[in-house]
């Protein structure tokens, strides 16, 4: 058995489990947040047979989709004389971080 972490975009997240649920994998949903851009992230755990991990993980592939979003960087005052001036600049947000990991033991109770 295997251990699914998958770290994704809070906007990937409802489409991403529904697929999971629908394929008939069961997902726990912890919510968590980005240390880069402090958005909103969503870790789910999902616990698998070895041989539907790479379902799992091509699902993830599919409704996880990383884009370009625009964010306000604050030029600070000393670089620009007395003025403040937002900056934007255009990232790159969503996708998903996964881990998987051996299970040595699984119990529903």
């Amino acid at each position: 058995m295997k251990l699914v972490f998958a770290i994704v975009h809070d906007e990937d997240t409802p489409r991403l489990m529904a697929e999971l649920n629908k394929a008939g994998f069961r997902v726990t949903k912890l919510n968590s947040s980005g240390g880069f851009l402090r958005s909103g992230n969503t870790t789910l755990m999902i616990v698998v047979e070895d041989e539907k991990c790479s379902e799992v993980l091509d699902l993830i592939r599919k409704y996880s989709s990383s884009r370009q979003s625009a964010i306000n960087t604050n030029v600070m005052p000393s670089a620009m004389g007395t003025s403040y001036m937002p900056y934007p600049v255009d990232v790159t947000v969503g996708g998903a971080t996964v881990f998987v990991v051996p299970v040595e033991q699984f119990e529903k109770m």
